[in-house]
């Protein structure tokens, strides 16, 4: 992993560590039984979300970062719908909901309010699904980055607008099948965010995703524990657009992963400076076939000239951020 402290293992024939061989300043926030728990039981969502998983982790690991003094704001989507349904929240710190495409705007509002007040101990965080991010936020966000305000905002990526009915937005990925890309999503649309970010110059940009929570942890208390705009991208399957078990999100996360479709990286100032090189690297079919909004590559004859060319986007991420694991720095 890239954004955590290296740690020499001594494992045989798996790549997994647990927090048990960790000393206790370095495990996860989330193993800490005072942890603040700042999205709580009880809210709604799907079983197997990657949002409500991804979600706690970072605002978790935020609170642990800032000393619990953090302000969220939160853009309309799943993540504000099945965590507060009227008069019901499962957050436990303060917590603004603000429409769809406005809530970098906001978040930069709150920043500006607390260093008016002299505040600069209470830390700001805007956070949205790739739909309120990418699209509909995209004119304020962009605009919260060329100001550089002391915000740090997280999308969390779902590649639709699951809560509305699993459309298609500018996340979508080449030929998934949305409901309004019946026949999947065109190739040579959509945008990378992490890219548009970093073209802006802000202080740090990192990519991450479920299959690497101790990997998010870190990135968040490293963007923390650094002032102006930051952007943090995070890959959150979701079971009921993507057509996965449930039990699958992590694992799934692991193959977009490892097969360089979804490339895990960190910027600063707007170069890159860390990547998570892939161990085991795995072809795209091996991400696609687990997934019901590709079946349409396998069923009923398998499309190898779809499949190949998302094997080739594939390949070019891994040159372009040098994932190979001999290339990595």
């Amino acid at each position: 992993m890239s954004g955590a402290r290296q740690v020499k293992f001594y494992q045989v024939g798996s790549l997994a560590a647990g927090n048990r061989l960790l000393a206790p300043a370095l495990r996860s926030g989330q193993a800490d039984p005072d942890r603040s728990n700042a999205l709580t039981c009880g809210h709604r969502a799907c079983q197997g979300c990657g949002e409500a998983l991804g979600a706690r982790y970072v605002l978790d690991a935020a609170q642990r970062a800032s000393g619990g003094k953090v302000i969220a704001v939160n853009a309309t989507g799943c993540l504000e719908v099945f965590s507060t349904p009227y008069p019901e929240t499962s957050w436990q710190l303060p917590w603004l909901h603000s429409l769809f495409g406005n809530a970098p705007a906001v978040a930069a509002g709150v920043a500006a309010a607390l260093r008016a007040q002299g505040r600069t101990d209470v830390r700001v965080i805007g956070q949205g699904g790739d739909g309120g991010t990418v699209d509909i936020g995209l004119g304020c966000l962009s605009g919260m980055f060329e100001r550089d305000d002391d915000v740090l905002y997280v999308c969390y990526d779902n590649e639709a607008y699951m809560n509305t009915g699993v459309q298609r937005s500018g996340a979508t990925p080449p030929a998934a099948r949305t409901a309004t890309t019946q026949t999947g999503a065109p190739f040579g649309q959509g945008k990378s965010l992490p890219l548009i970010a970093m073209a802006h110059g802000i202080p740090y940009v990192a990519t991450a995703t479920v299959a690497g929570l101790r990997d998010l942890e870190a990135k968040v208390h490293r963007a923390m524990g650094m002032r102006g705009a930051r952007y943090l991208h995070v890959l959150v399957p979701c079971p009921l657009g993507w057509g996965t078990a449930s039990h699958d999100t992590v694992r799934v996360a692991r193959l977009a992963e490892r097969c360089g479709l979804f490339p895990v990286f960190e910027a600063v100032d707007g170069e890159v400076t860390d990547v998570t090189p892939i161990r085991r690297r795995i072809p795209v079919e091996e991400y696609l076939r687990p997934q019901k909004r590709y079946a349409h590559l396998f069923e009923p004859e398998v499309r190898t000239d779809v499949i190949a060319r998302l094997q080739r986007a594939a390949d070019r991420n891994v040159a372009r951020f040098g994932l190979a694991e001999e290339e990595a720095p």
